[in-house]
């Protein structure tokens, strides 16, 4: 095969790659330490801490608008989401988006990269 051909397979997999479901989720949690400041002002990741926002301490797993004494949305009662990575990652490119109705004041995330890296801190701190 010639080597331009390698050339671009190469480079046809490494962008099919960095665009799948995989990549978004191969976060660096160090960084998405960084990037959850941003979340920190309303969000903690330990279990108890009451902000304007609920704690996101076992929210893998966990069903929207359903954490002991947190009053959400109706908005975001009514959604049913089972968090999980891909939900985490919808909801932050623009929450209300994926939630119309919700009332957290936040644009979201845009960057896949800066995404990825906070569900891995959130993986990694949130328990």
């Amino acid at each position: 095969m010639p080597l331009a051909t390698v050339s671009r397979l190469f480079v046809l997999t490494a962008l099919c790659a960095a665009s799948s479901p995989a990549f978004a989720q191969a976060g660096d949690p160090v960084k998405g330490k960084t990037v959850f400041a941003r979340c920190a002002l309303c969000h903690d990741v330990k279990a108890g801490p009451k902000k304007m926002g609920p704690s996101l301490a076992g929210i893998f797993g966990r069903t929207s608008g359903t954490m002991a004494g947190f009053t959400y949305s109706p908005a975001m009662q009514k959604a049913k989401i089972r968090w999980d990575a891909k939900s985490i990652d919808t909801f932050l490119t623009k929450p209300s988006g994926l939630v119309p109705g919700n009332r957290m004041a936040f644009a979201g995330v845009p960057n896949p990269v800066d995404r990825a890296n906070l569900i891995a801190y959130l993986k990694a701190e949130a328990k």
